[in-house]
Parts: C-alpha cells; structure tokens; sequence
C-alpha cells in the first residue's frame, strides 16, 4: 500500500481547523503535521479542507441502481459498482445500504434481500468504499422472522432496523398516484396487491411479540438496532428498553426530545436540511439540529445530501462546520460501534476527504482517500511526486 503525505490544507483537527499535513502509512494516518514521506505520494491540499470520511448509516439511492424503472432490473453486482461510485464520489467512505425486506414481493422481498447481503459479502474488498448491510426489517413481515434471526446469530447483519409502513400503507390505497407507485413497484395486479394487504393486516396482532424476539436477538448478538419513524415518546421508551437506542427519523419534536434526554442517537435525512424541510411535511431537520435534537444525518434517498447539508448549516449559522461535520462523520461512526474512524488523529483509519469550498453552499470533492488508498481524484495537479522516488516505483504506483 502506497504511503500518502496531504500537504498544506485547513485540517479538521479536534474540532477546529489547523493549516497542516498529515501522513498515511498501512491505511491509518501516522502522523499529523509531518512533512512529506521519502518515496510517498502527496496530495496538494493548499486552499481545500481536509475533513474525515463521511460515514451513512442510512442510505437506500442503490435502490435506483437495482431497479432505474419500475419493473426494469439490473444485476445487483453492477448495482452495488456504480452505487460504490456514486458514494464515494460524494465524500462517502463508510457506507450502510439501508436494504428493505419487507412482506411485498418485488424490490423489496426476500429474495432481492438475500441477493443484496451475498453481493455486498463477497464484493467488499473490491469495492472503495467500506460497505456494510443495514437491514430495515418491515415488522409485518412475520414470515421473515426465522431467518432474519438467523442473519443476526450469525452477524451477518450490521445495522438492523425496525420499520413499520403498515398503516401509511393502508392509507394509500385511496390515494391513485401513491397507490400506482406501489404496485408497480410489486409486480403484482391490483386486486393480487389489495388482497396481500388484507392478509398481512390479519396478522397485526402477531407483531408486537416478533419484535421483541429480534430485538432479543439483536442484542444477544451485539448488533445497533434503530426504530424507524418513532411516533410518541411512549413508542421510543418500549424500543430503548429492548436494546434499540437509535431513533432514526422521529415524527415529532417530543419524540426527539424524549430520545435526546435518554442519550440516544437520533438520525434525521440529510435532504431535509439541504431542501430546506421534510418532503413528506414533517419535522424540520434544520430547526431540530438548532434545538440540539439531532446528532447524525444520514443520506437517505440522495448521496450528495449529506455533503451539501453540513455546508448549509454552516452557511446558515445553525451550527459552525465542525460541529456541522460532526453529524455526517464521528456521530454516526460512535452509533455504529465503529471507534476507528470519524476524526482526523493519529492511529485512526485514513479516511479522509479534501474538499473545495470557495462557493460555501456547493461544495466540491477534490479527492477521496478511503482506507489510505487514493480512490477518487477530479484535478491531477494536485499530485506530488518525491524526488526520490525510483522512476520503478513511480510506474508502479
């Protein structure tokens, strides 16, 4: 592995930022404030930020890549290449795919499930980012249950979610357009759709004891769990006392707050802050962020997202960027159980992005350093080559 010596940028050190160099030696930085490495490759960072990786616990965009179209399928190794791609163009280089297996047939069954973990396990060492399974378990889905319970035994899993869609669901049926999307999405005819609804709805009273057998199981495994769209404080009480202490996207401020003064990580999308509020009409992320009921923002739906948000809260005076920064990179790190990352200081992993940020809203990655390798560059002047380095060597970098 090629040593890589960053000269020169505005550092994101201990939350604040220092005009230095850092050194990158075995995929972890060595030292920071070094001068460039004998026979090293140096980036030029003079005039860019130097910020840590960018860690997404929650990001379903593959999903677009699986299926562009309703009803148009790719392979899911091509999928997870340009996903991988896309994410790490974006400043991402630890990376969830937030996979739904959920009681539909479709995008979201089993089987695209199980096809999705088998990629990901067999395709993480050639893939730039460090990619990991975050499975969002619709609860309804009773039928899963045996063998998500394996998955979890077995620490296949490494983010596990409990999602519950089941009444928005049935409340779409009335509305044409929502209603569209989801059979489409399906495969199946409207009245096979209507019928599978009702049969699912049948067993509701079922759910409630296969939670607590999962979460049982996810905590015996060690595995972070999330409940998703938490509806009352009631709600995220009964979920913390089974093991799960992140709440990812509360549906209301009393929500948050009662998360917020347990101490557990709450998660809301990044394309909120960035769009400027919920495209679904509930709670502002910007405004919770300022009221100190936010600690991680996720990508969602859209890479770019999280990038953008730390720059307009920044802009906005919601918060300065390093603490900005805090809730795309070391936040989400320390809720995945991943120390190793997150910050830029000696011994930790050397994920690391330069970024151009003249134009304070629209930012611009310059290049991705992903486990100490150099794995995504837009402007090659800003390599430099030690004179000392054997023409060999150079050709074999």
């Amino acid at each position: 592995m090629t040593d890589i010596s960053v000269e020169g940028g505005r550092a994101l050190l201990g939350g604040e930022l220092f005009e230095t160099s850092l050194q990158i030696a075995g995929g972890i930085i060595g030292a920071v404030g070094a001068e460039h490495g004998r026979g090293s490759l140096g980036i030029d960072a003079r005039n860019l930020l130097v910020l840590p990786g960018i860690v997404d616990l929650h990001g379903d965009a593959f999903e677009r890549q699986m299926m562009p179209r309703s009803g148009v399928d790719f392979p899911v190794d091509i999928a997870l290449v340009d996903s991988d791609r896309q994410a790490i163009a974006n400043g991402i280089t630890t990376v969830f795919h937030a996979t739904t297996w959920s009681w539909e047939p479709g995008l979201r069954s089993g089987n695209n499930a199980r096809q999705l973990l088998e990629a990901i396990e067999a395709m993480r060492p050639q893939l730039a980012a460090d990619t990991r399974f975050h499975l969002r378990h619709e609860t309804h889905n009773l039928d899963a249950e045996t063998e998500i319970g394996q998955w979890l035994s077995e620490r296949r899993i490494d983010l596990f979610a409990f999602n519950d869609h089941m009444d928005s669901t049935v409340a779409d049926l009335a509305k044409p357009q929502k209603r569209s999307r989801m059979v489409e999405r399906t495969g199946l005819s409207n009245e096979e759709f209507d019928r599978l609804v009702n049969c699912i709805v049948s067993r509701a009273h079922d759910v409630p004891a296969s939670i607590a057998r999962l979460a049982k199981a996810g905590q015996a495994a060690g595995i972070r769990m999330l409940s998703h769209d938490d509806e009352s404080p009631e709600m995220r009480r009964s979920f913390r006392a089974r093991g799960v202490d992140i709440a990812e996207f509360p549906v209301n401020e009393e929500t948050a707050r009662e998360a917020a003064e347990a101490g557990d990580f709450i998660v809301f999308g990044a394309p909120n802050v960035v769009r400027g509020g919920s495209h679904t009409g509930w709670t502002k992320a910007a405004d919770m962020i300022a009221k100190g009921l936010c600690s991680i923002l996720a990508s969602d739906y859209y890479y770019p997202a999280q990038l953008l948000a730390a720059f307009r809260l920044a802009a906005d005076g919601v918060l300065p960027l390093a603490e900005a920064w805090d809730l795309i990179s070391a936040a989400p790190a320390r809720a995945a159980g991943l120390p190793d990352r997150g910050v830029l200081a000696e011994r930790y992993r050397a994920d690391i992005i330069l970024v151009d940020d003249e134009a304070p809203l629209r930012p611009r990655i310059i290049a991705v350093i992903a486990a100490g390798r150099l794995v995504h560059l837009t402007d090659a002047n800003r390599l430099i080559r030690s004179s000392a380095v054997p023409r060999m060597a150079v050709a074999a970098a």
